[in-house]
């Protein structure tokens, strides 16, 4: 039994509301779960945010034992800081090829790989600007 963490839709047309379901994988979206690992609603509320409350512990336990989470659940996941975040990949036009360059989890755009830093390159030498260290003896 392949067990997947998945969202679950409640609400009314047009105001969707969703439960974090661990579920074994045949089973219908809105069928039968193991267990509620919490919820998220995604209309903004008074404050403009989106609400989300999870069990920490028992997302964790369910991760520990081989459930494979959704992709809407992996980023809301990773939103939540349980998950490192997804590989994204940005698409030129739909069907066509995809743009191979890392894509930023936060904002969605493209990162520019030459401004990046890369701070433990092996490549570089230990002084900077390329300069070498001198030895004291």
């Amino acid at each position: 039994m392949v067990v997947r963490i998945r969202l679950a839709r409640f609400g009314c047309r047009n105001r969707p509301f969703y439960r974090l379901m661990a579920a074994d994988s045949r089973s219908p979206r809105d069928g039968k779960h193991l267990e509620v690992l919490g919820y998220y609603n995604p209309l903004p509320g008074k404050d403009g945010g989106k609400r989300m409350g999870l069990k920490f512990d028992r997302v964790k336990y369910w991760l520990s034992v081989g459930a494979q989470p959704s992709d809407p659940v992996e980023r809301i996941l990773f939103r939540a800081g349980i998950l490192p975040p997804p590989p994204m990949l940005a698409m030129a036009h739909k069907g066509g090829p995809r743009d191979r360059r890392p894509i930023d989890p936060m904002t969605g755009r493209p990162l520019d790989i030459e401004s990046l830093t890369i701070v433990d390159d092996p490549n570089t030498l230990d002084g900077e600007n390329g300069a070498s260290v001198e030895e004291t003896a």
